[in-house]
C-alpha cells in the first residue's frame, strides 16, 4: 500500500463535498507527473491525506482511500469546459483519474505551519521549495505522523 497527499481548493471541491458524496473521481489534473501518478503509480487500497490549499486555514483536513482501478478523466470531452482537452480521444485519452471514496475528517485541520515545524516531516514532498504537484506520494511513516497531529478522527 501506497500514501499519498491529494490538495484541493475547498470553495472548488472540499473534505466536506467527499464526505457528503462518499466518492468521486479525482480529476480535472493537467500536469504530466501526476497523472502517471494517477494512472500508473496509485492503487485500490491506497490511503490519502485531502489538503486544502489556497485556503484559510490551509492544511490537511483528514483522509480517502482509493477504490478503483484509474479511469479517463471525463472532463477531457466536454466542449466548453475549461478542463476540455482538443487532443482527446475516447480511445487514446490525453487525462486520467482516480476513484476516491471518503476516508475521514481530523477534528481539526493540521496547517501547514505546523507540517513546516515538524521535524518528523522534512521530506515530505509537500513542503519542498518549488513544489506545486496537486498529488504527491507521502511516505506510511509521514502519513501517520500527520493523521496523529489530525487528533482524533471522525468517519462518514
Amino acid at each position: 500500500m501506497r500514501h499519498w497527499l491529494l490538495k484541493t481548493e475547498p470553495d472548488v471541491y472540499s473534505i466536506d463535498d467527499l464526505r457528503r458524496e462518499g466518492r468521486t473521481d479525482w480529476d480535472r489534473i493537467r500536469n504530466h507527473q501526476v497523472k502517471l501518478f494517477l494512472r500508473d503509480a496509485m492503487a485500490t487500497g491506497d490511503r490519502c491525506l485531502i489538503y486544502h490549499s489556497n485556503a484559510e486555514p490551509t492544511g490537511v483536513v483528514g483522509t480517502a482511500v482509493v477504490c478503483g482501478a484509474a479511469v479517463p478523466d471525463a472532463t477531457q470531452f466536454r466542449r466548453g469546459d475549461e478542463s476540455f482537452e482538443p487532443r482527446a480521444t475516447r480511445q487514446v485519452p490525453v487525462w486520467w483519474a482516480r476513484p476516491v471514496r471518503f476516508g475521514s475528517r481530523f477534528d481539526r485541520c493540521v496547517e501547514l505551519a505546523e507540517l513546516r515545524a515538524e521535524p518528523r516531516l522534512r521530506g515530505l514532498a509537500t513542503l519542498k521549495r518549488g513544489n506545486r504537484l496537486s498529488v504527491t506520494p507521502v511516505t506510511a511513516a509521514e502519513f501517520a505522523c500527520i493523521e496523529a497531529m489530525g487528533g482524533r478522527v471522525r468517519g462518514g
